[in-house]
């Protein structure tokens, strides 16, 4: 089970110059491709005229779902080198793109691997990594006389509450880390008529 995940800090800044080309790496926490989309138009309108807009993304905690994209480089000499470098911090939730002003000489396939993944190693070794939670959401329904028995339980387990309504019958959106699910769920269901919902995130 995947309750850790590690992403950047915040946006960052790399460079790196070869026979002329320079190469400006950008890096982004991002949470979905339409941010990703959003990012990469405003790249494109910033440096309208580069060469080049190479990058790579990768997102969610299981890390699954990614992308690479050379934009017009030699096959697998851009987008690759700099997913590798997310690779190899073990990064998720992250996009990274390059961009390239040609410098008149030809890098040759092998200068081109090293220097997309040289400008994105810049970016990403001038941030901060953070570990993040996976947290599931839980919505829990109970009668107004049993408040004190399930406001023991949050205050217990730190459980941060993201909704709430108060009246004769009581409704609670709660954020729980994953790890801690199994053992909260036991917990609240010992309370008599407390009906639970589980939304993973």
């Amino acid at each position: 089970m995947t309750d850790l995940y590690k992403t950047i800090l915040s946006p960052s800044e790399g460079s790196y110059k070869e026979k002329g080309s320079k190469f400006l790496a950008f890096a982004y926490g991002v949470r979905d491709e339409e941010t990703v989309k959003q990012h990469l138009d405003e790249l494109r309108r910033q440096y309208h005229d580069a060469r080049h807009h190479c990058y790579a993304w990768r997102l969610g905690p299981e890390k699954d779902r990614y992308r690479v994209n050379d934009d017009g480089e030699p096959s697998s000499s851009a987008g690759k080198p700099i997913y590798g470098q997310i690779v190899s911090r073990d990064l998720t939730d992250i996009l990274v793109v390059v961009v390239r002003y040609f410098g008149g000489t030809l890098l040759g396939v092998g200068g081109l691997i090293n220097a997309y993944r040289s400008a994105a190693s810049d970016a990403l070794d001038r941030n901060s990594i953070i570990e993040c939670r996976v947290f599931d959401r839980v919505i829990l329904e109970f009668e107004y006389e049993h408040m004190n028995g399930v406001m023991k339980i949050i205050k217990d387990f730190q459980l941060e509450m993201e909704d709430q309504k108060f009246d004769l019958v009581c409704s609670l959106t709660l954020k729980i880390w994953k790890r801690q699910t199994k053992q909260v769920l036991a917990s609240f269901s010992k309370i008599t008529e407390c009906n639970i919902t589980v939304i993973e995130e």
